[in-house]
């Protein structure tokens, strides 16, 4: 198990930029796979963006391919998610979740989640 902690959320316009940041508590944080996904009140959890485990893949959702850019720093054992051009339908609450395996777009796939963190874009 791995105890995963989002940070970096907040409200934001129309526009605006944010930084999205996971903490992971393992040492082991460079065999994981990991994915940001994203839950709207009332919509299941969907799928925003992953990393392998050696960051040297990534995959985007096409609804942020262009705006958004994920990265990982495996001495910090830390996930990044750099949101720019933020659109009002990117209000959600945003997770982190890590898997050991090849990079999935289905959040039953990841055996590891945060506990999320608030991101609201006002029109």
């Amino acid at each position: 198990q791995v105890h995963l902690v989002e940070s970096g959320g907040g409200l934001v316009q129309a526009g605006g930029s944010l930084r999205l940041s996971c903490a992971a508590s393992t040492r082991h944080f460079s065999t994981y796979t990991m994915a940001w996904f994203r839950q709207a009140p009332g919509k299941e959890r969907e799928f925003v963006a992953g990393i392998l485990w050696s960051g040297l893949a990534t995959d985007y959702a096409d609804s942020v391919k262009g705006r958004f850019t994920i990265n990982r720093d495996n001495a910090k054992n830390t996930l990044y998610l750099q949101m720019n051009s933020l659109k009002p339908d990117g209000t959600a609450v945003y997770y982190c979740g890590g898997e050991r395996g090849p990079m999935s777009r289905t959040a039953a796939t990841y055996e590891n989640w945060g506990q999320g963190t608030q991101v609201t874009v006002s029109s």
